[in-house]
């Protein structure tokens, strides 16, 4: 079952949304993480191993995971989403901007 991790600032709204949207799939397991160290759940080495790909909401995160995590990201796909941070948990607006941007990675998720 490939490993899917979603990134954003604080693990608040857009990457635990993604996450949520592969709960109880089939062919993929999601996990969230944020890069601030007020996130709720902070991305850390071990989650970046776990992953086969990361799925970051914004330029500044990839760069940020390549500048703490430049070892265990080297051999990872790293896709940056570009999803501003506006959007409510949930938010049918970001649930179907996700959908959308995450199927030509995605060929299984329908």
């Amino acid at each position: 079952m490939p490993n899917l991790l979603f990134i954003c600032s604080k693990n608040q709204w857009r990457s635990p949304t993604a996450e949520h949207l592969f709960k109880n799939h089939q062919v993929y397991e999601a996990r969230s993480a944020g890069t601030s160290e007020k996130a709720r759940i902070k991305v850390s080495a071990k989650l970046l191993a776990w992953a086969d790909v990361v799925f970051v909401m914004g330029r500044k995160h990839k760069q940020l995971l390549q500048q703490r995590f430049a070892e265990v990201i080297i051999e990872k796909e790293v896709v940056v989403l570009d999803i501003e941070d506006n959007y409510q948990y949930n938010d049918p607006e970001l649930v179907a901007y996700l959908s959308n941007a995450l199927k030509p990675y995605l060929e299984d998720a329908d």
